[in-house]
């Protein structure tokens, strides 16, 4: 049985974080056995945040790949730190780019990438993709099903 004692958030009423600084990024044990490593998928089809120099709000679809090691990130902490992000000013380059290295430093992945497709600003679209090295041997690694921008849905 996996221990969740340590979870403040799980169970309980949890209101979003001020700012992604603010929010808390949970790890649940992981039991990876043998073989090769397990490929986890989160994807955020309706992320927002705020562009940095107007306040408009920006909008993506995120997929964040990792192959866990000896943690999972808690998926309720990750929707509130996601969440956070609502209020936050920052770059589409900028925002992908912090959320992926949160998950790495709070789980300590085998394996991590995001990718950000962002939907258009000023008519251009943006995507966003970062990884933390090749993937390991073995995991399989599915595309990440976003196509490319033709009216996103």
């Amino acid at each position: 049985m996996t221990d969740t004692s340590k979870l403040t958030q799980l169970g309980a009423k949890a209101t979003l974080p001020a700012s992604p600084e603010e929010a808390v990024l949970e790890v649940v044990p992981f039991a990876r056995g043998d073989g090769p490593p397990a490929l986890v998928r989160f994807a955020a089809p309706e992320f927002t945040s705020l562009c940095p120099m107007t306040g408009q709000p920006d909008f993506a679809h995120l997929v964040i790949d990792y192959c866990p090691d000896k943690t999972l990130v808690e998926s309720k902490s990750l929707k509130l730190f996601l969440g956070s992000f609502r209020n936050h000013g920052a770059f589409h380059e900028e925002c992908t780019v912090q959320i992926a290295r949160r998950i790495v430093e709070a789980t300590k992945p085998l394996w991590l990438r995001i990718g950000g497709y962002w939907y258009p600003r000023g008519g251009i679209p943006i995507d966003v993709f970062w990884q933390t090295g090749e993937p390991p041997q073995g995991v399989w690694l599915p595309d990440q099903g976003v196509p490319p921008y033709r009216g996103r849905g």
